[in-house]
């Protein structure tokens, strides 16, 4: 049951446009100022953006009311940025080459553990919670791809951070936002929104096959070009100046909008872009010109992430003023119980049977199995490609509401937990230390 799809409209400037900033401002200064503080308490800064987002909502000062079927570009968008942003920044931090056996965790984690869940998923919708089966899929494929943003206390902290669960869990939430995708389309197709071809045929050449292996291919390309250009721009001219903000967002742009021309994955593009100037970067590094010209990635991993903390706070910001208008449900209460204790653990159990504790502590893999922007994103998506308005509703409100009972799940247990893990001394290396490291 959504509640609450009744409301004024706001204006969204004078008084309450002013009580907006004042509040977001706030926002932003105390978290900057006791960022370091945070980081000892059980509280992610996700957490506090949700609760700040909802206490602006009518639910509690009533200062902001957002429908977001009235809002869908703008939620879409916002997302999407978000997302691409996101998927850069897990790129240019990840120092594991393509093709090491290191990937095989994440690369399962994130193909069939992620199946695993969809299908979870799908039976909680259509056996529990009587969805149709083409939208039971799309809530489930919605529902799949875990955040590589959310839960900063257990993603790789830096490049040289070499530790296996980290590197895991950064891993997987790079990759799956893309792989879901498919299933997103899938699920559309079976309720007649996306031409599936005959027996699925265009389905799987199309959207799985040539999606992946297309994004995958066109990112690297463009992150390769795009790491020789600013060699050979450095070679010709010795002052030449690099503009990183816009640099970074120009290889997002190119390689997210190259993709999307090609019909591929785009979310798989930026992430591969992402990882070829890594790597680019790295085999620079390790080269006698070493000297010569300041690495790439650093600089631009430094921008990134402030634009990443920037767009996780509007995107958890409007979850929360969303859930405040109205649209949570008991159904998504359910089903996060369900995907959080039963679903996610079983998924990455089955995948992952021969990995002993000392090299990927499968105990915390299968309990952090984060929900955040990527959901965000999907549901949109689908809501604003032709599912049916009551349908959309209930598809809304039980991604947020899964999505806020991760947050604060999540976010609660994510210090004490790694900093058990971390006096047990159970982190083990997962990518080389860096090339230019002089020891």
């Amino acid at each position: 049951m959504v509640l609450g799809r009744q409301g004024r409209t706001r204006d969204t400037l004078g008084p309450v446009g002013a009580f907006w900033f004042l509040l977001v401002g706030i926002l932003l200064v105390v978290i900057a100022l006791l960022g370091r503080f945070m980081d000892r308490l059980p509280v992610s800064p996700a957490m506090i953006y949700l609760f700040v987002g909802f206490a602006l909502g009518p639910a509690v000062f009533d200062a902001l009311e957002l429908h977001p079927l009235r809002e869908l570009p703008m939620l879409e968008a916002i997302s999407e940025i978000a997302l691409l942003i996101a998927l850069f920044t897990v790129g240019i931090k990840i120092r594991v080459p393509v093709g090491d056996w290191r990937w095989s965790l994440p690369l399962k984690l994130a193909t069939i553990s992620m199946v695993l869940t969809i299908a979870g998923v799908v039976a909680a919708g259509y056996w529990l919670l009587a969805l149709p089966l083409g939208l039971a899929l799309v809530l489930g494929a919605t529902l799949a791809p875990t955040d590589p943003v959310l839960a900063s206390d257990v993603q790789l902290r830096s490049p040289n951070d070499r530790d296996t669960l980290r590197f895991a869990l950064t891993g997987e939430g790079g990759l799956n936002d893309g792989t879901a995708f498919p299933f997103v389309l899938l699920g559309l197709g079976w309720l007649g929104l996306h031409d599936l071809g005959e027996y699925g045929g265009r389905w799987l050449l199309v959207d799985v096959i040539w999606g992946t292996a297309g994004g995958l291919g066109i990112g690297f390309v463009i992150g390769v070009g795009v790491a020789r250009g600013v060699r050979a721009l450095r070679r010709w001219r010795e002052d030449a100046a690099i503009l990183d903000e816009f640099l970074l967002l120009g290889v997002i742009g190119l390689s997210y909008g190259a993709a999307l021309a090609a019909h591929t994955l785009g979310f798989l593009a930026v992430l591969a872009a992402g990882l070829a100037l890594r790597r680019a970067d790295d085999l620079h590094a390790g080269s006698r010109r070493t000297a010569e010209h300041s690495p790439l990635t650093p600089s631009m991993l430094s921008v990134n992430e402030q634009l990443e903390r920037i767009v996780e706070v509007a995107v958890v910001l409007l979850v929360g003023v969303m859930i405040s208008t109205g649209y949570w449900s008991m159904a998504g209460l359910a089903l996060a119980a369900l995907l959080i204790l039963v679903i996610r653990p079983v998924a990455v159990w089955l995948v992952s049977p021969g990995e002993s504790a000392d090299t990927a502590p499968r105990r915390l893999l299968a309990w952090f199995g984060i929900r955040g922007i990527g959901s965000v994103y999907y549901a949109a998506y689908a809501s604003a490609h032709g599912i049916a308005l009551g349908a959309a509703e209930n598809l809304l409100a039980c991604v947020f509401t899964v999505i806020a009972a991760s947050i604060v799940v999540h976010g609660v247990s994510a210090t004490p937990l790694m900093s058990l893990y971390r006096r047990r001394g159970t982190q083990t290396p997962a990518a080389p230390p860096p090339l230019s490291d002089k020891r």
